[in-house]
Order: structure tokens, then sequence, then C-alpha cells
């Protein structure tokens, strides 16, 4: 298939080149014309401007937004449908509030032009490991965005089947492609959502490996008598825990590589940022009378490591960049 990406960073660019090595022709724009003519070097069509990239692409046209959530997003899609015509689809691959989704297909509607949202997980590695994709879109644009999605979609892989799933696809009681790292999760504003609730739980679960770190790191300092105290190799036991235990993961696998590089995570300030999702998650389940008790508290330690910093702290901004290349501020 043929595909536009607007939005070439660290994830729009590596989707590109993701997409072409499924055989796929993509036609890019970005505001930098470098990251433009790096993709072109690898086989994309190059675009000067929103006009010039819809000009590119064959009807009906599938244009991808890998932008900022928010004013950037919303900009750009107001600039590129006077572009467009009834018929082409409009997919936002970014972190936008589900909300905004909603209203965005409706509005989009009246012009005959389909919507979709891609909730995209993956982060710099998506390239060579794919990325975990939860869309909502009307059941006709998500079949026509199939090849796509599951092109950069990671594929089963080595992940053992789980039990009892196969028999439950026949029987209509689960879908056929979750198991391929992708998924139509409904109407436009539903991957979003998805992606929302994902973002909200990852904070939850980065959050107890950090405090559970720390627990362990200020053992041998604490004010236990001293046969109590242990001075444990923080690095050992997340490396440890990679290999048969319960709580393995990928956070888990990217926290020890961050403590084999820097055992104190001396290159890490502690200051962690939200990017917006945590928030969404906790409103959501204040709008919804949900109690989430660990998804909030590790959204307000968010907010207090900005005060003080703790090598909890640390453990996330390790983690953080690990999975999504986001830097914080140097330690002082």
């Amino acid at each position: 298939m043929q595909l536009g990406m607007i939005g070439l960073g660290r994830m729009g660019s590596n989707m590109v080149r993701r997409l072409m090595r499924g055989g796929h022709q993509c036609v890019v724009f970005d505001l930098h014309a470098d990251a433009v003519r790096s993709l072109e070097h690898d086989g994309a069509r190059g675009s000067e401007s929103l006009a010039h990239l819809a000009a590119q692409l064959t009807t009906p046209r599938v244009v991808w937004l890998m932008v900022p959530a928010g004013a950037p997003t919303e900009t750009t899609i107001t600039s590129l449908v006077e572009h467009l015509e009834a018929g082409d689809i409009v997919i936002d691959g970014g972190n936008s509030f589900y909300k905004d989704d909603v209203r965005r297909a409706r509005e989009l509607k009246t012009r005959g032009i389909a919507y979709a949202d891609v909730g995209t997980s993956g982060g710099v590695w998506g390239l060579d490991r794919g990325y975990c994709l939860m869309f909502g879109a009307e059941p006709t644009v998500a079949e026509y965005l199939d090849p796509i999605l599951r092109t950069l979609a990671p594929g089963r892989g080595t992940i053992d089947a789980t039990p009892g799933r196969e028999q439950a696809v026949a029987a209509g009681t689960l879908g056929r492609t979750a198991d391929r790292g992708y998924l139509h999760c409904g109407p436009p504003g539903s991957g979003h959502f998805v992606k929302m609730i994902h973002n909200g739980i990852e904070y939850g679960l980065m959050q107890a490996y950090a405090e559970g770190l720390d627990i362990l790191r200020s053992q041998h300092t604490s004010e236990l008598p001293e046969e109590y105290r242990f001075e444990l190799n923080i690095g050992d036991i997340t490396e440890l825990w990679r290999r048969g235990s319960v709580v393995s993961s990928w956070l888990l696998d990217l926290t020890a590589m961050a403590l084999a590089e820097s055992p104190q995570l001396e290159r890490f300030s502690g200051v962690v940022q939200d990017s917006g999702e945590g928030r969404w998650t906790v409103q959501a389940a204040v709008d919804a009378a949900v109690p989430a008790d660990v998804l909030s508290a590790s959204l307000y330690a968010r907010f207090r490591s900005r005060q003080e910093h703790s090598f909890a702290d640390k453990v996330l901004s390790a983690m953080r960049k690990g999975f999504g290349g986001h830097v914080e501020a140097p330690s002082k």
C-alpha cells in the first residue's frame, strides 16, 4: 500500500522504515528538511509541504500523523484536510486525548473523510521489534488499513500461544489479530482510550519497580540493627529477576540494562515528567467512579519528583529513556 507520514521524529521515521521493509510505499513530510532527506535516502518520497504530500498520494489517500498531541496535531489536521477529498483516511498515531478523536471523526465525516486513531506503543525499539497498535475506526476503514497495521505490528514472534485462545477465536469470543500485536478496539476514539489506560498502567508498573529497588538499595543505610543491614547489588538482582521470575518484563529488562551501564544511575537527575496519559487515566477513573489507587499514586509520585529526587525517581528516568528515548534533565 501507499502511505503518507507526517512527523518524522523518533517513532515516525522508524515506522516509515519498517513499512518500506514490508514493501509499502511511503511519502513523507516533516518541518525539519533534514529528517525528510534522511528518509529519502532510505527510499521514501519526500514532500516540501502538506499540499505536496497530498498531491503525491493516489486516492484514496491514507495519511498518518505522528506529531505531538494537542495543538500541533489539531493544526496539522486542519491544514491537511484542505488538500484531501472524500474517501481519504486520516490517522492520528500520536497520544491524543480520546475525546478529541471522537470530535475530529465527527467533523471529518461531514467532508466524507474517514478518521482512525492508533495508540502506538514500541518506542525507539519498534523498528525491529514492531509496534503494539490499539486502533479505533469504523469497521470498513479498519479492514482497509489492515495491511499497514499488520506490517507495523510485531506479529506472533516467539511468545507462547495463550492456552485456550485458538478455541475462543474459533468461537468468535476473541478477535483474530491481538496475538499479532494489533487490535481494532472499536469506533474512533477507542484506540487512544485503550492506549491511555495502557500508559496509566505503565506508570503504576514503573513506580512499583522503582520503589522496590529503592528499598533494596537503602537497606544497608537504614536505621535497622546491623545484622539486618544488607549491601545488595541492585544490578545483579534486576538481572536475576529477568530469568524465571513472575515480575520479569520488558521494563525490568530496560532497568537491568541501565544499571549495568550506570550502577548508581548517576547520569539521571530523578526529575520524572508525565506526558499526559497518566492524568487522563486518573480523570477517566474519576469520571467512571472507579477506584485507581495505584495509578493515581504513581502520577502524584512524578509530580513529587520535580521537588525532591530519590533513587526510585532515577530508576523511572532510566526506564523512560530505555523504552521511549525520553531524556531527563542531567543531574547537577
